[in-house]
């Protein structure tokens, strides 16, 4: 699977809108892989595929979910997680995506988790941050990615949970988890 042929896919099976944010994505995580040292090729095929499922329906994914025997917890959520998983496991066996960071960056970039990668966390916050996000905390958090992964990664979980809380919907447990994580390694990092 090479660029253009994710790109095409991605061309095919997301509308306008939606792929206009999956080339943000792409420029913007391509922008903080070599800003930080990640590779590019892997970060830019991540974040092309990152919402390849977005618009699958949802009994479609329901069925995905319970035949790969993945994480039944996303069922009791609300159903814009479940494109992630489903996207990670699509990009495995429909476009060959082997590396196994790929398709982590792909499973977690709507819920974070604990312990994530670099190319997770370029992912996760391309998604929040590209271009085409116009929110005040999309703009804030854009200037601190490119000085600060780490400190953009804690405000950008916050933002999220914030969110989800204000809105009085359920924050998935993986959100929790890389929350806490996130501010775990800030604390180690003072001594240190």
């Amino acid at each position: 699977m090479n660029r253009e042929e994710a790109l095409a896919h991605v061309r095919e099976v997301l509308p306008e809108q939606r792929y206009i944010h999956t080339i943000g994505v792409m420029e913007t995580a391509k922008a903080l892989a070599e800003k930080y040292g990640e590779n590019v090729e892997q970060a830019e095929m991540a974040a092309i595929l990152h919402d390849m499922a977005k618009h699958h329906s949802r009994d479609d994914m329901r069925d995905i979910i319970k035949k790969e025997q993945m994480d039944e917890r996303l069922l009791l959520f609300h159903h814009e997680l479940w494109h992630a998983p489903v996207g990670a496991y699509l990009a495995k066996v429909m476009m060959a995506i082997e590396s196994q960071d790929i398709l982590n960056a792909i499973r977690f970039h709507t819920t974070g988790r604990a312990g994530m990668s670099l190319l997770e966390k370029i992912i996760y916050l391309s998604d929040f941050i590209e271009p085409g996000r116009k929110f005040p905390e999309a703009e804030e958090i854009r200037k601190i990615a490119f000085t600060d992964l780490e400190k953009a990664m804690r405000k950008t979980v916050k933002q999220s949970i914030s969110f989800l809380m204000d809105k009085k919907a359920r924050i998935f447990p993986d959100t929790l988890e890389c929350y806490n994580d996130l501010m775990l390694q800030k604390e180690k990092s003072k001594y240190e």
